[in-house]
């Protein structure tokens, strides 16, 4: 079984101004690129996990969704990192788009797409990492045997906001990663 890291998208390895889904909105936040590429190198697949409810709130569709996966895709193959599996949640119970207005097990904190990925890419729990910028991207992942980093503003990474007491901290993907990695 594999290594991996679970990584969530916006304000995680993009810079997320709301509702980003188009390609020419992605700007990847800094040291995301080196980030990956380190996680590549160390021989971790990495699987992006992504709530999308701009799907159900009608603010871009799926298949916006997937353009925007594949120019991030492109502009890492570039840099010489990759993805190996994207996976997103484009549902939301006070959605306008009926088909997706609904109550779901993908959406996280669910962790119905982190399971998938599990399976898909052959990955050993135990050996794999989590970063996200909300507490709904890590549980899913510690709860199945991961180690997991949340980003938080540079001033909660000592003096943490009660919510994040409990995790570990870094103010960005690359120093998340350092973190987990050495």
């Amino acid at each position: 079984m594999n290594p991996g890291a679970f990584l969530d998208r916006d304000g995680t390895i993009n810079v997320d101004p709301g509702y980003v889904a188009r390609p020419e909105q992605l700007e990847f936040a800094s040291g995301a690129i080196e980030a990956i590429s380190k996680l590549n190198a160390r021989g971790y697949l990495v699987a992006v996990i992504t709530n999308q409810a701009g799907v159900a709130r009608g603010f871009h569709t799926e298949s916006d969704v997937d353009a925007f996966h594949a120019e991030m895709s492109r502009q890492l193959a570039q840099a010489g990192a990759r993805v190996d599996r994207f996976y997103h949640c484009p549902h939301h119970v006070d959605g306008v788009i009926q088909q997706y207005s609904i109550t779901c097990v993908c959406r996280k904190p669910g962790d119905l797409l982190y399971r998938r990925a599990i399976a898909d890419l052959d990955l050993d729990p135990t050996r794999c990492i989590a970063v996200g910028d909300k507490t709904t991207d890590l549980i899913p992942a510690i709860e199945l045997g991961a180690e997991g980093v949340l980003i938080v503003q540079e001033s909660h990474v000592e003096q943490p906001a009660p919510e994040e007491e409990s995790f570990q901290r870094a103010e960005n993907l690359r120093s998340a990663v350092e973190r987990l990695l050495g």
